[in-house]
């Protein structure tokens, strides 16, 4: 049912004259989308208080409920054929409704409430469905979506999760909201985060790594304040762009994080030596973007100056580590072996500064439409590196589009890890092995079978005489016979 109305959704969309590109749809989804949880999570809450005997103020003002808007309804539960549409509802949703939900932003008491989250939505987006009668539709349909059960919650993560997908797919920028999920699932998997711990990605996008990290953490039996640290203080987030930030605090909210703590600010504004005890993290898990290229005064908040987005980011990432933290951070394959001064002067810091102990080399085709080839580099605050097991994935496939990157195709670079194990795709280096003015990490595997060295055109005619020969001598031998 879900996925028919999510479907339904998008053909109204494509029809409305504000929406060009599947990215138009999922963010003009997703506001709608909000208010609805908005008001379910409410009743939940209100119902909750009653039982115990409490009272619940509601955040929203009546004027604004869901059911009061966008679907009132009658006696029958059918929706109130005087319920706004057309003009009267464009009016209302631009000129009140959106108005009155950004002033929350000014009024919360601190960025990790909910309250702080709807103003910080409703400042950054606007609805784009020009025609109120679309919207009438929009709404109506997802009035019928439902979020109170486990089992709705996580059909309605996995069609959001597709939505996301296909805005990788969609072109233009879409494709830094997704990195494939059985990426994100193994490297979750091998940094291996812990209850109590903080994970943190300052380059959120969509929020895939936190809901994966959330996925891994969330077991069956947990104790009521475990189940609190992991809904207020596990998950951190940063994102720069204002349509990644609302997908990605919908994606959370989706997956069953109540007010998830992503902030909307730009990361690589923030000085290096501004960074506090108190601001560092457990565990690091994040995929920046990559080839951007960032403005002097951004460069300036970093020790080793570059225009490389993603190795500012990863300064970053090694500054707000705590000492003995973990990392699983995707980067482009060309930072093992550049040799600018500023990729030579990460690569000594990092190598310095943290036990390098893992890079996944993956295939091209790895990320839908990007024409990169990446790495996942696996680290650890606190001691230098001594040694690097490396693996190469190798598949009998082309990666794409229909062909996607799938957990068996890790299956084997997960199992090998535990050990660090040699084999055909897998290898260590000791880093004392390696040039210590340009510490180049290239990925050559040692262990991959040697092919059989061409032959020159005199040796393979040769060949043939020589054959020709042995044929001719065999064919005599058996007249020989007859």
């Amino acid at each position: 049912m879900f996925e028919q109305t999510f479907k339904n959704i998008d053909d109204i969309l494509h029809k409305d004259a504000g929406c060009g590109s599947e990215l138009d749809y999922v963010e003009q989804t997703s506001w709608v989308l909000f208010l609805k949880y908005l008001d379910d999570l409410e009743k939940d809450k209100q119902t909750a208080a009653e039982l115990s005997g409490k009272t619940y103020e509601k955040i929203i003002d009546k004027k604004y409920h869901w059911t009061i808007w966008a679907a009132p309804k009658l006696p029958n539960g059918n929706i109130d054929h005087n319920a706004l549409t057309g003009d009267d509802l464009l009016d209302f949703v631009n000129n009140e409704l959106f108005p009155y939900l950004k002033k929350f932003k000014a009024n919360a008491t601190s960025a990790n409430t909910i309250e702080y989250k709807i103003g910080e939505i409703f400042s950054e987006l606007k609805n784009r469905i020009q025609s109120g009668y679309n919207l009438r539709e929009v709404v109506s349909l997802i009035d019928e979506l439902r979020f109170r059960t486990h089992a709705e919650q996580l059909e309605m993560s996995h069609l959001y999760e597709g939505k996301i997908k296909n805005m990788g797919n969609a072109g233009r920028n879409g494709g830094e909201y997704y990195t494939p999920r059985p990426l994100i699932k193994t490297i979750v998997k091998v940094v291996a985060p812990q209850i109590g711990e903080t994970v943190y990605d300052g380059a959120v996008g969509s929020a895939g790594f936190l809901v994966e990290a959330f996925d891994y953490l969330n077991k069956k039996g947990l104790s009521t304040s475990d189940v609190e640290t992991l809904q207020k203080n596990t998950f951190y987030g940063k994102e720069k762009k204002s349509l990644a930030y609302i997908i990605g605090i919908m994606n959370m909210i989706l997956h069953g994080v109540e007010a998830p703590n992503i902030i909307h600010t730009n990361t690589l504004a923030e000085n290096l030596s501004d960074i506090q005890e108190k601001d560092r993290y457990n565990v690091v898990l994040a995929n920046p973007p990559f080839g951007g290229k960032e403005r002097a005064e951004v460069q300036q908040n970093f020790p080793i100056k570059t225009g490389e987005t993603a190795s500012l980011f990863l300064q970053h990432f090694i500054k707000i580590l705590k000492a003995g933290g973990k990392a699983g951070i995707v980067i482009k394959n060309t930072f093992l072996s550049n040799t600018d001064n500023a990729s030579v002067a990460l690569r000594k810091e990092l190598l310095t500064n943290c036990n390098l102990h893992t890079v996944l080399d993956l295939p091209g085709g790895t990320f839908t439409g990007a024409g990169v080839k990446t790495v996942v580099l696996f680290f650890e605050k606190g001691s230098a590196t001594q040694k690097t097991w490396f693996y190469q994935l190798n598949l009998d496939r082309n990666l794409g589009k229909n062909n996607p990157l799938n957990e068996k195709d890790l299956a084997d670079f997960v199992a090998l890890q535990k050990t660090k194990a040699e084999s055909e795709n897998s290898w260590s280096v000791n880093l004392k092995d390696i040039d210590q003015t340009t510490f180049d990490l290239s990925a050559k595997n040692p262990n991959t079978p040697e092919e059989a060295p061409l032959r020159q055109p005199k040796e393979i005619l040769e060949s043939m005489k020589a054959l020709d020969k042995e044929s001719k001598t065999i064919l005599n031998s058996i007249l020989d016979l007859i």
